[in-house]
């Protein structure tokens, strides 16, 4: 979806109260389409670099019982799963925020199989919530 799929009145869109009705949905599809392109390109970019934390502390050992890669190495293909997901945000964020949504749901389940950081698994929660608020303002722009 291109951003003008959601038009303002200054931008050609419809005139009166119905055009600036759909001014605030515009700003909130913008706000949130920003958030989960930069955000997973960011920590997925950290990824590799653990500069803003050491990111094998949240992986549960069993990720790694599945998937038989030291994990550094388990973390370094989340990190290009996350790059590849904002990316997608940014190009497709219909489909993006989805994949986005579910990665979250993937992190949640990690977190509470580990048995720690419920804070963070609260905070995804509420970034999973995001990720499909913007999945229904991309989807209500399409019609």
């Amino acid at each position: 979806m291109e951003t003008s799929d959601l038009k303002s009145p200054a931008a050609g869109g419809t005139a009166g109260a119905a055009g600036l009705a759909q001014e605030p949905a515009r700003q909130a599809f913008l706000l949130l389409r920003t958030v989960f392109t930069v955000a997973p390109i960011l920590f997925g970019l950290d990824k590799f670099f653990n500069l803003l934390t050491d990111w094998t502390i949240y992986l549960a050992p069993v990720a790694t019982a599945i998937v038989p890669v030291s994990a550094q190495a388990f973390m370094y293909g989340v990190g290009a799963i996350e790059i590849l997901a904002g990316l997608l945000v940014a190009l497709r964020p219909r489909i993006g925020s989805l994949v986005v949504a579910a990665w979250l749901l993937g992190i949640i389940v990690n977190l509470l199989v580990l048995g720690s950081f419920y804070d963070v698994a609260l905070r995804d929660f509420g970034l999973l919530v995001g990720a499909l608020a913007l999945n229904r303002l991309a989807t209500a722009a399409r019609k």
